[in-house]
């Protein structure tokens, strides 16, 4: 990774997990009506600013494979530039510790933090649902991130209505393979009819299912794979459109016994649930910074 300046600020970037998704249906337009359970982990990208006065938007660390120009981080800094008319400019690094293609929402997230920590640093002055608005164009997922608690999720993702989720620690597995989201999304087989819920809530939604995570299994068996191994200890899922696969546990020692096994095989993570974005109220600690 590219050195980062000291005088760079960071921000978090926590991931995500689906603890629930279910399709519903599937639009004229090819885009599929869902619903789901987001929740925040405490597994974190790290982005970092340095600000400029010369309009200039530069990325330094752009997700390999991509240019600058093309990476969900940039194109959130040009989109809030663009929508808010400053004139200022952005130096930017990503630290990625969240895993890519792995339904965990790390490039949504990190798209996510560029739009709240330089609204704030811009000083644009746009409230969170307009944040959101941005967001929605960049990702169907970046909306919940500054939407910034537990959500149940409609629409393609992006009509969100905060729900209780129980604090829970989780165990979160990485098979060595990556899920191509667009396959999963038009395989034939792909389950679409899932019943619409009426009064949704974390135990009204019991058992959890995850609609996509049978035909991903059926074309990659390396994530049918590690759902077995961490069925025997408890009742796992995919998240998203995988390929990551997670337990939940009510302690943290419970979930460091789970990681201690699984962890020989795997990469693996053990992480604390989130109740809230750590830049939820970001507005009024960059304003007591400056002031300060």
């Amino acid at each position: 990774m590219a050195d980062i300046p000291g005088k760079a600020l960071p921000f978090p970037a926590p991931a995500k997990l689906n603890l629930d998704l279910r399709i519903t249906r599937r639009r004229e337009d090819g885009y599929h009506e869902l619903e789901s359970i987001f929740c925040l982990i405490g597994l974190y990208d790290t982005v970092y600013f340095s600000l400029r006065d010369d309009g200039k938007i530069i990325m330094h660390t752009p997700v390999e494979g991509i240019t600058s120009e093309q990476d969900l981080a940039y194109r959130a800094a040009d989109l809030l530039q663009t929508a808010s008319g400053t004139k200022s400019g952005v130096e930017i690094w990503l630290d990625k510790n969240i895993p890519t293609g792995g339904g965990l929402g790390g490039g949504s997230s990190d798209a996510a933090t560029v739009l709240m920590a330089l609204n704030a640093l811009w000083k644009c002055g746009f409230d969170r649902q307009a944040l959101m608005d941005l967001g929605v164009k960049l990702g169907a997922d970046v909306p919940f991130f500054i939407f910034g608690r537990s959500a149940f999720a409609k629409g393609i993702g992006e009509k969100l209505t905060e729900i209780d989720v129980p604090k829970q620690w989780y165990v979160v597995v990485k098979p060595p393979v990556h899920v191509a989201t667009g396959k999963i999304f038009s395989h034939p087989r792909l389950t679409r009819n899932s019943k619409p819920s009426i009064m949704p809530s974390f135990q009204t939604l019991q058992p959890f299912q995850n609609d996509m995570q049978a035909v991903v299994f059926e074309e990659y068996p390396e994530v049918w794979q590690a759902y077995l191994d961490l069925s025997a200890y408890g009742n796992a899922l995919m998240t998203g459109s995988g390929a990551c696969v997670f337990v939940s546990a009510e302690s943290k020692e419970k979930a460091e016994n789970i990681y201690r096994q699984v962890s020989e095989k795997y990469e693996a993570y053990c992480i604390e649930g989130l109740g809230v974005h750590p830049l939820f109220h970001i507005d009024e600690k960059v304003g007591e910074s400056s002031s300060g």
